[in-house]
């Protein structure tokens, strides 16, 4: 049997056992997941919360904005609290406060440290013990103590009065940069505490039989017994014990492996002579419209970012009141997924009939209809999370066409038909262009199977988010959501581009096809590996069970094995752009796909690491270490990529143009500097002060103003300005050499076949 064909078995066997994983641990967390009980009531029978009220909660808190307005269980927004440990914490105080004048006429504070420590005590022994009962008719009930019902109502208090427009608290709200009246109606806010608390409650409350919470004694709050458990510390060593050895697997397999000389590249640029389909030149608007968005969710990135220090203006205009946190940061992480995905799917569509040689009828018509339909969903999803956010919806309808309050999901249901329905389309249309290819038997055969599977893959998986209904359970949402988020964005779209680039230098003649078919199964195996059960990573502390912990420290450990040879990968790409006098058409498209790998390594490889075992994530979950991943990795890795995709595609359309090389090359570097300034000068640095802050404090004193607002982070936020605008500039150059682009089509003074092209500027 060929080494080929066992590496397709192995890919075989890893999709059907990494499933097999992921569903077995998501039934799990269906059976275990933190209840919501028919009522919390006092010892009378009185109902304090009922389930209705949590229920309705939930959906107040997903129409004000849900995780972009603070975090729970540690997912969210980093402005605002993380509301799970704000409610413990005041509730904690505030039950000390109680006992300690009920019993000793004094404040908590005043007492002595024997004393203080005798009602911690007993504070843990309220608080954390599980008094879930379940009734002959099914119901299920939760007694509160008198004082924790007392402590309930004073933390109620304060968060009427917070999510109100009450004027005593609107320094606050700055601070969070909430919007006065951020959820106006009173009926409203009262579910909402009653939501919140239940969070709250699960995070504090004892599994049956175990000695740690339903969220695995998260958060950090050693006052109220919430300290690691032996599962976050054994399975941190292991993992990292799991990465040392897969990284000196995988290099002594690089380094004892056969390497195949790269063939002699033609004298002619083998894609020069190839004029463009009517669908291939329909896909140009779709990176337009890639770059436009990006631009957008730049201007975005800046008013949200700027929110950190002036929570409720924007240099002085009380922008929050048409603009609010929320409905920025929603749109700014919605655009993110929008322009890159708009960019990625605008490659399929142009490499799928480059490969077969066949143009499919009414695809150029289908091509367009998409493009219309995916603008439709952009503008219609971000009109409507913001006629949530502002509470003009009711919240069945804000569910429907507002905003559903998952952070990268956070588009209304009825969006996300439309958006799933839009995939399904791109599908067929990829599917009827790329049909003949599949048939063809060559040595690119594997690859061009791979990038088929990938492509059926995105079509279907972000189905995965439509398990999320309008009640359901906030541990079962986030595994769906994850499923969304890490393997629809992070899985299969790296697979789509891993074969497509191989694709891409093949068909240039750079590589071999043999060689090719032989890395891309061996690298998607590789990263699969780790990359799809490494999606519980994200669940330790999301009420999910203990296994998920020891799966995912282990796999999420495997995910960061595939970097540890990217800069061998980055070389090789490097010097393919030297590889013939024609390759200077796609140097500044090599550029970006070099730029993907040192930031698959750094943002996704390094700082992913960072927040990836446990130990760490414990006490980093919510924090701005998240943030830098989030913005090295996105946009550092999809992000370039998309661009380095956009601009091979845009090469074949504008085959004999000559391309502006300045305006990309100021693109490049402005982009790749700005982005390791805004990771480096401010993200890090203040995600390591929180980090500091949670370990002597707690975690709920890493989210208040006392750090947010002190005078070192925001002087940290201020040094973001300076990657921010070296960022935007490159953004600028980007779309100033697209409008250029544009205006010699429009102009129609391409250069003629054979001239010879400036080689560019580097």
């Amino acid at each position: 049997m060929s080494k080929l064909r066992l590496t397709a078995i192995a890919l075989l066997i890893v999709l059907i056992a990494s499933f097999t994983v992921l569903l077995s641990l998501g039934s799990e967390i269906y059976q275990e997941k933190p209840p919501i009980p028919t009522a919390f009531s006092d010892v009378g029978g009185q109902v304090i919360f009922s389930q209705n009220d949590i229920e309705q909660g939930q959906l107040v808190w997903r129409s004000m904005g849900g995780h972009q307005l603070g975090s729970i269980w540690g997912h969210g927004s980093y402005v605002a609290p993380d509301w799970t440990a704000d409610w413990l914490h005041k509730e904690a105080q505030a039950w000390l406060n109680i006992t300690a004048q009920q019993t000793l006429q004094q404040d908590f504070a005043d007492l002595s440290l024997q004393e203080q420590a005798k009602l911690e005590q007993a504070l843990r022994d309220d608080m954390r013990h599980n008094t879930v009962i379940q009734n002959a008719d099914g119901t299920t009930q939760v007694t509160l103590s008198n004082t924790r019902i007392d402590a309930i109502k004073a933390v109620s208090r304060h968060y009427l009065a917070l999510f109100g427009d009450d004027p005593e608290l609107s320094g606050l709200r700055e601070q969070y940069a909430m919007k006065e009246g951020t959820v106006p109606d009173l009926g409203r806010r009262e579910q909402l505490n009653a939501f919140l608390f239940w969070g709250a409650w699960a995070a504090i409350t004892e599994r049956p039989g175990e000695k740690y919470t339903y969220t695995n004694n998260w958060p950090f709050d050693p006052q109220l017994g919430n300290t690691p458990t032996s599962n976050n510390i054994v399975w941190s060593i292991l993992s990292i014990v799991t990465l040392i050895g897969g990284v000196g697997a995988l290099l002594w397999h690089h380094a004892s492996g056969k390497h195949e000389s790269l063939p002699k590249p033609a004298e002619q640029d083998p894609l020069f002579m190839t004029k463009p389909t009517a669908s291939q030149k329909a896909v140009g608007k779709y990176f337009v419209t890639a770059v436009g968005l990006f631009l957008l969710q730049i201007l975005l990135g800046g008013i949200t970012a700027h929110y950190a220090v002036e929570g409720q203006n924007f240099y002085g205009l009380p922008l929050s009141e048409i603009l609010p946190y929320s409905v920025t940061r929603t749109w700014h992480t919605q655009l993110a997924v929008f322009w890159i995905a708009t960019a990625w799917l605008g490659t399929g569509l142009y490499i799928a009939p480059a490969l077969s040689g066949h143009e499919p009828k009414f695809q150029r018509l289908g091509v367009n209809v998409l493009w219309v339909a995916l603008v439709i969903v952009v503008l219609g999803s971000m009109a409507g999370e913001w006629i949530g956010v502002q509470q003009y919806f009711s919240l069945d309808m804000n569910f429907l066409f507002g905003h559903q309050g998952y952070e990268y999901i956070d588009l209304g249901r009825v969006w996300q038909v439309l958006l799933l329905a839009g995939l399904l389309i791109w599908l067929a249309l990829v599917t009827a262009a790329i049909r003949p290819a599949l048939k063809v038997r060559d040595d690119m055969r594997a690859v061009v199977w791979v990038l088929y599977a990938s492509c059926v893959a995105i079509g279907l998986f972000y189905g995965a988010g439509l398990f999320m209904g309008k009640h359901t359970n906030l541990a079962i949402a986030e595994y769906w959501r994850w499923w969304v988020v890490h393997l629809w964005v992070e899985g299969f779209f790296e697979t789509f581009a891993t074969s497509v680039i191989a694709l891409m230098l093949v068909r240039l003649g750079l590589i071999r096809g043999r060689s090719a078919n032989s890395a891309v199964l061996f690298t998607t195996v590789i990263f699969l590996t780790g990359g799809l059960i490494g999606t519980l990573h994200h669940l330790y502390f999301t009420g999910a069970p203990t296994p998920v912990i020891a799966w995912g420290a282990i796999f999420s450990a495997l995910e960061v094995v595939p970097l540890a040879i990217i800069g061998f990968e980055a070389m090789e790409t490097f010097r393919l752009r030297k590889a013939s006098p024609w390759m200077h058409r796609y140097h500044w498209s090599i550029m970006f796909f070099v730029a993907t790998a040192f930031w698959n390594l750094v943002g996704a490889g390094m700082l992913g690491f960072l927040i990836n075992p446990p130990i760490s994530l414990y006490f980093i979950q919510g924090l701005n270490t998240t943030a830098t991943h989030g913005h090295a990795a996105f946009m550092g890795v999809y992000g370039m990529l998309g661009m380095g995709l956009m601009l091979f595609c845009l090469r074949g359309i504008t085959g004999r143009m000559q391309w502006n090389d300045k305006l990309l090359k100021g693109a490049f570097w402005s982009l790749n500097l700005g982005l390791a300034a805004m990771v480096f000068m401010s993200l890090l640095p203040v995600g390591l002060t929180q980090f500091f802050a949670v370990i002597d404090h707690g975690y709920w004193y890493a989210r208040s103003p006392a750090v947010i607002h002190s005078a070192t982070v925001e002087n940290l936020v201020w040094m973001r300005m300076f990657g921010d605008i070296i960022f935007s500039f490159g953004a600028l150059f980007m779309g100033a050499f697209l409008i250029d682009l544009i205006k010699k089509t429009l102009g129609n003074k391409p250069q003629a076949i054979g001239e010879v092209l400036p080689t560019p500027t580097r």
